[in-house]
C-alpha cells in the first residue's frame, strides 16, 4: 500500500487516497498495525521552541500526538493512546539553526517496536531512537495529522508531512530519475535499468561493477524535489532530471580558476537560477534511482559527471544499516566508503561557476 497520504504545506494541498477514505467510511476503529510519518521542516532562524505537529482527541479511547524541536537542539515525541505515553528526545545539537530536518516515525506493531528518527537531508547525518509500540494508531488519528482541522495544529515551516504503511528507509537516497543515462560498458543505459554485476565507466574512464541498485519512491516535495539540469550547462548534452541532493562533478579552466581545484561538486539545488537548472514540475510521489560502487565515486552521463551512493562506513553501525535502503544486503558484502575530498561548491559559488562559463 505505501503513502496513503500527503500533505504540501507549501503548495496547500492535503491527498487522500481513494480506498483509505473507503475504508474511513465503513471502519471508523481500523488500525495502522504498520507505517510511517514522514515530516520534512525548516528550524526556526531566531532559536524558537517549535510544536510542528499537535493533534489531540477525546473520546471514547483519547488519543494525542506531538512533535517538538526545542531551542537546545532536541527533537521531542510524545504519543498517547489511552493510558499508553511515548515520550522520546533525539538530542541533536544546536549547530546550523536554519537546517531543514527530516524526521520519521516508524512503527510495528508485529513485533512492538518503534523508531524516531532525525535525518538532515543535505548530509549522512542520522539519529536513531527506539521505543516500544504498545498499541497500532488508529487510521483517523493518522489521516487528521495530514489533514489538518480544528484538532490538528502544525508549525508554518513545516514543509510537508506524508503517511505510508511501510517502514520506510532512512539515510542515503537515491537521487536519479528513472530515465537518467549512465554509460556502461555496452553504452548508455537507463539508471532504472541497471543491475547488480553491471559494469558502469567512472568520472576517471575506469569500469567499475555495480554492487547494488537501490529504489524508492517518496513524496516529490522539500527535499525529494525534481530538478531538472538543462544542457549544454556545465558538460550536459541533454537535459536530466535528479533530486535537489544530487551532485554533479564539474572540471575545467573556469574551475581551476576560480576554486584552485581540478574537480568541484555542485548540488543541483544550487544550479536552480534560470538557466542551468530549475525544479521540474512531478505528480504527488518521485521514483528515484542509484547505484552502489565498491568506492565512494561519480558516474558518466553523457560529457558530465554524476556522484554515486555514499555510504561511508554504515556497515558498521548495525542500528544505522537496518534502517536503510539497504537494509537487506549482507553486512559483509559492503563497501566502506571514503569521502573523495571534493569541494562541495555552495549556491554562489555555483552561480559563480556557471556565469563564468556562460561568458
Amino acid at each position: 500500500m505505501s503513502w496513503f497520504a500527503l500533505l504540501d504545506r507549501e503548495g496547500r494541498d492535503a491527498w487522500l487516497r481513494d480506498d483509505v477514505e473507503k475504508v474511513l467510511a465503513h471502519r471508523p476503529k481500523a488500525c495502522v498495525p504498520r507505517g510511517s510519518v514522514l515530516l520534512e521542516t525548516r528550524l526556526s532562524p531566531d532559536a524558537r521552541p517549535q510544536t510542528l505537529i499537535a493533534y489531540k482527541r477525546n473520546d471514547h479511547v483519547s488519543a494525542s500526538f506531538s512533535l517538538m524541536s526545542t531551542p537546545h537542539g532536541s527533537v521531542v515525541l510524545v504519543m498517547s493512546q489511552g493510558d499508553d505515553v511515548v515520550h522520546e528526545v533525539i538530542e541533536r545539537g544546536r549547530e546550523a539553526r536554519t537546517e531543514t530536518l527530516q524526521i520519521t516515525i516508524s512503527w510495528d506493531f508485529q513485533t512492538r517496536k518503534g523508531r524516531l528518527v532525525v535525518a538532515r537531508p543535505e548530509t549522512e547525518h542520522v539519529l536513531i531512537r527506539q521505543f516500544i509500540m504498545s498499541h497500532p494508531p488508529f487510521l483517523a488519528d493518522l489521516t487528521s495529522v495530514a489533514r489538518p482541522q480544528g484538532l490538528t495544529e502544525i508549525d508554518p515551516d513545516v514543509i510537508f508531512v506524508a503517511l505510508s504503511t511501510e517502514i520506510e528507509p532512512v539515510g542515503p537516497m537515491p537521487t536519479l530519475s528513472p530515465a537518467v543515462p549512465l554509460e556502461t560498458a555496452q553504452g548508455m543505459r537507463m539508471a532504472k535499468s541497471l543491475r547488480q554485476g553491471d559494469v558502469v565507466r567512472a568520472a576517471d574512464g575506469a569500469l567499475v561493477p555495480v554492487l547494488h541498485s537501490a529504489r524508492r519512491e517518496v513524496p516529490s516535495l522539500g527535499s525529494f524535489r525534481p530538478v531538472r539540469l538543462r544542457a549544454p550547462y556545465f558538460g550536459l548534452t541533454q537535459d536530466i532530471v535528479v533530486s535537489r541532493h544530487q551532485r554533479l562533478l564539474v572540471s575545467g579552466p573556469e574551475v581551476e580558476y576560480l576554486f584552485g581545484r581540478e574537480e568541484v561538486l555542485i548540488p543541483a539545488s544550487a544550479l536552480v537560477n534560470g538557466y542551468a537548472g530549475h525544479y521540474e514540475p512531478a505528480p504527488r510521489f518521485a521514483t528515484y534511482h542509484q547505484i552502489l560502487l565498491p568506492h565512494h565515486d561519480a558516474v558518466r552521463t553523457p560529457d558530465a559527471a554524476l556522484e554515486s551512493l555514499y555510504i561511508g562506513r554504515m556497515r558498521r553501525d548495525r542500528e544505522q544499516l537496518d534502517a536503510s535502503i539497504l537494509s537487506d544486503l549482507p553486512r559483509a558484502l559492503l563497501p566502506e566508503h571514503h569521502r573523495s575530498g571534493y569541494k562541495v561548491l555552495r549556491a554562489f559559488e555555483a552561480i559563480s561557476l556557471a556565469e563564468a562559463r556562460a561568458a
